[in-house]
């Protein structure tokens, strides 16, 4: 034994805190950030808030649409409850059992109450994928071939193509065109940041509506999963619920936030064009247009010379 742990032998999988794809989209975001935050005292007057403002609002704007792509928290459901740990087991259990639901896939997490009982610790995490090219089905097998607690293995039966709920295809077509739809509203935040660096800023303005509008597609899609009856999840006395999580009221919040930008920059495109201009930075100075031209003075050898 080595600190209660037998080695060589493969341990029970522990709650992860962050999803590894997350954490990556979020470092590339910040490298981005702290990049600008390097360059910004090179620029001078007011032209500095504007270009702050600008940079780490859009910036923001990026990195929630790519984020929620891979959280699993579209929808979250915890619920306490005395359960059987075991299959063919009278032990009982207090424990938190908790539902996250993604794009891609079901967690399950199940952690006891305290987390030692029965001489084991009850801390498990467990993710099921059914994205395509993945297979739901074999991974549940291979959680009743592992052993997994009966609360999981119970929870995840519900998600399973054989089961009379008929959840797992809702999720996995309205994940599937959700996160496509995500993608595109990527691609025209993209095309709007190209076209607010240009002279064209009223179409920047109009790709930023139709990046709201992508967003507010993807939320559509995912919320038809309510369409389907949802079955009940009765473990023990309690009943676990579930309940739209953080990433889908992220991405509702970002498509507002795109609505009224985009919205902001058409009506003053239209209202107050010098405004617009200088908040981009794009302003004209016309005082050169206006400045008289200076003393010339010309060298009489050579205009003698060339006449």
């Amino acid at each position: 034994l080595f600190d209660g742990i037998y080695p060589f032998y493969p341990q029970q999988r522990k709650a992860a805190g962050f999803n590894i794809s997350t954490i990556i989209v979020i470092v590339v975001f910040l490298t981005l950030a702290c990049s600008f935050l390097l360059i910004i005292p090179g620029i001078r007057g007011r032209a500095r808030l504007y270009w702050t403002l600008r940079v780490l609002l859009s910036l923001f704007m990026g990195v929630g649409i790519v984020v929620v792509q891979f959280t699993g928290d579209w929808e979250t459901g915890w619920v306490q409850a005395n359960t059987s740990y075991k299959s063919f087991s009278c032990a009982v259990v207090n424990a938190d059992i908790g539902v996250h639901i993604g794009l891609e896939g079901v967690n399950i997490t199940l952690k006891g109450n305290p987390v030692n009982q029965i001489n084991e610790t009850i801390n498990y995490n467990e993710y099921f994928s059914w994205s395509f090219g993945s297979n739901y089905d074999h991974s549940y097998r291979e959680g009743l071939e592992k052993g997994l607690p009966s609360p999981i293995l119970y929870v995840a039966e519900k998600f399973t193509s054989q089961s009379p709920c008929a959840m797992h295809r809702q999720y996995r077509v309205s994940g599937h065109y959700a996160s496509a739809t995500l993608w595109v509203s990527f691609c025209t935040w993209i095309i709007s940041n190209i076209l607010f660096s240009m002279p064209a800023l009223v179409y920047g303005g109009y790709m930023l509506l139709v990046t709201g509008a992508f967003l507010t597609f993807s939320l559509l899609s995912f919320s038809t999963v309510r369409n389907s009856p949802m079955c009940l999840i009765q473990i023990g006395t309690a009943v676990l619920r579930v309940a739209y999580g953080g990433s889908f009221w992220l991405t509702l919040v970002i498509g507002l936030l795109c609505f009224v930008a985009g919205i902001t920059v058409v009506a003053l495109h239209h209202l107050n064009l010098d405004l617009l201009k200088t908040f981009f930075d794009l302003r004209e100075d016309k005082t050169e247009e206006y400045q008289e031209m200076a003393e010339v003075h010309v060298n009489s050898y050579f205009v003698n010379k060339a006449l």
